[in-house]
């Protein structure tokens, strides 16, 4: 049976790819695996929000039934009002949409955007789930490349911008890489796409774990912000409810009315116990939130103490969840992350799942996800990629 040439020519998910590496392997009692492939927490959410999310599920008879598809009226206030006073700017409750997770406000952002020939320009290292969905949706991808600090290059994506360029995407907290854009970046890529007239796409998926106190960038400031800002936002990664799929897209009302026709057609609406568990963490948690930060930044500098240090290892980019290495060894990303597991009982990325094949940097590079590793874990990492013999 025929299979759509764009999603048969999509590569499969790398996560999934990199579980099937370790299925079936016994690693030694005195050297258990560390996984570092996966940018999402496996901790389950505080007992404060299970116990209301409980509550939830046995009292309010609507966290079984459809919902408003763009969401649950009070979310959207609540995260209107937080980002007006976070970002010092204004944003309306009719500017959000809640989604099913954060990479379907991609999804139904894009599909607002971009059809087939289309161009949507990808710093690299990307995302390799933005790419995916380019990919499946026969849009292509553009990849733009990144400098000093893993910052993506202003004047090189200015001049890929084609007439069929419809976007420009940026990630920060970046996933792979963990850099941190700065304000001024922000908002020079911002003015070069409303000069296109072109949108940008900013992910802050990890905008909870910024190492900067305040605002990471101004645009929303800007009175004129919804004809070229699109931002989208992620619960999951905040409040650990991976699994209840809760995401945010921030975009003019004009664009949501479009969005969603999107969901309606594939969600109908983003999970109910797991938005009534979102507000509920955003009027509730904030002070633990403040502590998941300083974990991840605790973690960030364990990075920085244990394995910057190791020879021949550089640290490219470090932030959020992630360290973007490069590593030592003569040989493929994709071929050493593989034998990290058989010798070091280690289970990370290559950085070829983050760039177009053949790209230098992709078959140099590694990414370390310590979302799920402490500061001791961390050391173990060191000392294991610092033992090895290859």
């Amino acid at each position: 049976m025929r299979i759509q040439p764009a999603m048969a020519g999509t590569e499969a998910p790398p996560v999934m790819e990199a579980r099937r590496w370790i299925a079936g392997v016994e690693f030694p009692v005195d050297r258990p695996l560390l996984n570092v492939s996966q940018a999402a927490p496996v901790d389950v959410p505080p007992l404060a929000m299970r116990e209301a999310i409980a509550r939830f599920a046995i009292e309010v008879p609507q966290a079984h039934l459809y919902g408003p598809v763009l969401g649950i009226p009070e979310l959207r206030a609540t995260v209107a009002s937080e980002w007006s006073e976070a970002y010092g700017g204004a944003v309306d409750a009719g500017d959000v949409a809640i989604t099913s997770g954060c990479n379907q406000a991609f999804a139904a952002a894009v599909a607002t955007l971009a059809g087939p020939e289309d161009e949507v320009l990808l710093p690299t290292p990307w995302y390799f789930n933005h790419k995916m969905w380019l990919d499946m949706s026969g849009i292509r991808a553009v990849p733009t490349p990144c400098g000093a600090g893993m910052l993506p290059d202003l004047e090189a994506a200015t001049a890929l911008i084609t007439d069929r360029t419809r976007a420009i995407v940026l990630v920060t907290p970046n996933n792979p890489t963990g850099a941190e854009y700065p304000v001024g970046l922000v908002r020079a890529f911002f003015e070069v796409c409303r000069a296109r007239g072109i949108a940008l796409i900013l992910d802050e998926t990890y905008r909870d774990f910024h190492s900067v106190e305040g605002a990471p960038h101004d645009l929303f400031t800007d009175p004129d912000w919804r004809e070229t800002l699109i931002q989208l936002y992620s619960f999951s990664k905040a409040y650990r409810l991976t699994g209840h799929r809760v995401g945010a897209l921030v975009a003019t009302p004009a664009r949501l009315a479009e969005v969603e026709k999107f969901l309606d057609t594939v969600s109908i609406c983003a999970n109910q116990l797991g938005q009534m568990a979102a507000l509920w963490g955003m009027r509730n948690l904030r002070q633990w939130l403040g502590g998941e930060r300083a974990e991840i930044l605790a973690r960030r500098a364990a990075v920085e103490t244990h394995i910057a240090p190791l020879p021949g290892w550089e640290i490219l980019g470090v932030g959020a969840y992630f360290a973007y290495m490069r590593h030592p060894y003569n040989m493929a990303s994709d071929v050493l992350t593989k034998r990290l597991v058989s010798e070091a009982s280690v289970l990370a990325l290559p950085g070829t799942m983050f760039t177009p094949a053949g790209d230098t940097l992709g078959q140099q590079s590694l990414r370390i996800a310590f979302a799920n590793i402490d500061a001791s874990g961390i050391h173990e990492l060191a000392r294991r990629l610092g033992s090895l013999t290859l």
